[in-house]
C-alpha cells in the first residue's frame, strides 16, 4: 500500500486526479485518532493529509479562524486560549478510547466527523461553527463553500454535507471556523444518588428553567468514582453554569431552589469542574477493555432511562448520559448487540452507532444505524455526484457508499 503525503492544494488535487485516472481508491486520514470510526476501508493507498498543517487566518475580534485540515486541534485550541477563545461546540478526544491516550486529532477530522461535545445543549453541533472550506473532490476538481465571515451568502451550504461524512465526498485542504470568547468562570451543580429517572426528570426541569445550563449529564452508580473522590460510589447528576461569577452564584442558588425535591446538591468550580466535563465529553469513564463494544446512542432525552431498562442490561454493562439524556454512551460485553439496540429504538426513535468494536463481533460490519430505502437513495446519489468512481474512503459509512 502507497503512502501519498500532498504538502499543499496543489499536490492534493494532482494525488486525487491521479487515484480517479486509475481508479484506485484511497483512505483519507490525519492523524489517525479517528481512523478506527466506522468501518474498515479496502484501499489501496492512503491520503496522508498530516503535512497540510498551520492556521491561515486568525481574527481574534471577528471571532473567525482557518486553518489546514491537518492541523493539531491541540495547536488551535492553544492559539485560542491566549486570547480567552474557545471552540464553543467542545470536539471529542477519541485518543483514549482508541490510543489508550489523549489525541485530539487535527481540523479535518474534527470537521469530517462533525464532533461536539457535551455543551452541544447550548453551542450546537460542530457543523453550526462551520464557516466555510476549500477541498477537492472525488472527480478532482477543487471548489469552494462558505467564506471567512460569521455572516455570508455563497450559494449552496456544502459545509452541511462535508460535516459528518467521513471523508467519503471530498478531501478538504482548508477549513474556517466561528469560534467564540471563552466563559470566564465555570461551576458544575451536583446531585447525588439519583436513579436514572429521576435524574431525567431533574435535568429536564433544570434544561426548561432560566438557569442557562450549558450542559447536563447523569452519570450512574457503577462509573461515577471514575469522575470525582466526592461521589463515593454514588450516582452523580452533573449541570454546568459558565459565565461571571455573580451570574453563577445567582442561577446555582436558583437551580438548588427548583431541584429541592431531588435532594440537597453540591457545588464544584474552575479545574474541578472542567476536568470532570472533560472525562464526560471523551468517554474516559467507560471501560476500555478490548473485550468490550463501545456505542452511541442518540435518542429523545425524555426517553433515556425507559430505554435502559428496556435493556436489562448486565451488571457488568457500563452506561451514562449525556446532552440531558439524549446521548447514551454504553459499554457492552458480547456480540449482536447492534440488533438488540436498533430494535427498541424503532419505537421511541433514535439511531445507535458502534463507536469501537470489541474484537471479532459481527456488529462490526454495521457500525452506522441502517438508513431507511429514501435516505439511502439520497446519500447514494450525493456519493455519486461528489465521487463517481468511490474512490475516496470507499466502505468507511455504508458497505455501498
Amino acid at each position: 500500500m502507497s503512502h501519498i503525503k500532498p504538502e499543499n492544494a496543489g499536490q492534493l488535487e494532482e494525488a486525487i486526479k491521479w487515484a480517479l485516472s486509475e481508479e484506485e481508491s484511497m483512505e483519507i486520514i490525519g492523524s489517525g485518532s479517528k481512523q478506527r470510526l466506522g468501518r474498515p476501508v479496502k484501499v489501496s493507498h492512503k491520503l496522508d493529509l498530516s503535512a497540510l498543517t498551520g492556521i491561515t487566518l486568525y481574527e481574534p475580534e471577528e471571532l473567525v479562524l482557518s486553518a489546514r485540515a491537518g492541523t493539531s486541534l491541540n495547536e488551535i485550541q492553544d492559539e485560542l486560549a491566549k486570547h480567552n477563545q474557545y471552540m464553543a461546540f467542545e470536539p471529542m478526544d477519541y485518543g483514549a478510547l482508541f490510543k489508550g491516550e489523549a489525541d485530539a486529532g487535527t481540523l479535518g477530522g474534527m470537521i469530517a466527523c462533525n464532533l461536539s461535545g457535551p455543551r452541544r445543549l447550548k453551542a450546537g453541533a460542530a457543523r453550526d461553527h462551520f464557516l466555510g472550506f476549500s477541498g477537492v473532490s472525488g472527480r478532482g476538481e477543487t471548489f469552494k463553500s462558505g467564506g471567512r465571515v460569521v455572516k455570508n451568502v455563497t450559494g449552496y451550504d456544502l459545509m452541511k454535507l462535508m460535516a459528518g461524512s467521513y471523508g467519503t465526498l471530498a478531501v478538504m485542504s482548508d477549513i474556517t471556523i466561528k469560534v467564540l470568547p471563552a466563559p470566564p468562570e465555570e461551576k458544575s451543580y451536583i446531585l447525588y444518588g439519583l436513579s436514572d429517572g429521576e435524574a431525567n426528570r431533574a435535568m429536564s426541569v433544570a434544561l426548561n428553567s432560566s438557569c442557562e445550563v450549558s450542559s447536563a449529564a447523569h452519570i450512574p452508580q457503577i462509573v461515577s468514582d471514575k469522575l470525582t473522590q466526592e461521589a463515593e460510589e454514588r450516582a452523580m447528576t452533573v449541570l454546568r453554569l459558565e459565565g461571571h461569577g455573580p451570574s453563577i452564584a445567582y442561577r446555582a442558588d436558583k437551580l438548588a431552589s427548583l431541584l429541592a425535591d431531588f435532594g440537597t446538591g453540591s457545588l464544584i468550580a474552575g479545574q474541578q469542574s472542567r476536568s470532570l466535563w472533560q472525562k464526560v465529553c471523551d468517554a474516559e469513564i467507560l471501560s476500555v477493555s478490548g473485550e468490550r463494544s463501545i456505542w452511541r446512542v442518540s435518542l429523545p432525552p425524555a426517553q433515556g432511562s425507559t430505554f435502559v431498562d428496556s435493556l436489562k442490561l448486565e451488571g457488568q454493562a457500563q452506561h451514562y448520559y449525556d446532552w440531558a439524556g439524549g446521548l447514551l454512551w454504553l459499554s457492552l460485553s458480547g456480540d449482536h448487540n447492534a440488533a438488540v439496540l436498533r430494535d427498541k429504538l424503532k419505537s421511541i426513535g433514535g439511531h445507535a452507532t458502534l463507536v469501537r468494536s470489541a474484537k471479532d463481533v459481527e456488529d462490526a460490519k454495521s457500525p452506522q444505524h441502517p438508513l431507511e430505502p429514501g435516505e439511502h437513495a439520497l446519500m447514494k446519489r450525493i456519493k455519486d455526484n461528489f465521487d463517481p468512481k468511490a474512490i475516496l474512503n470507499p466502505g468507511r459509512l455504508y458497505a455501498d457508499l
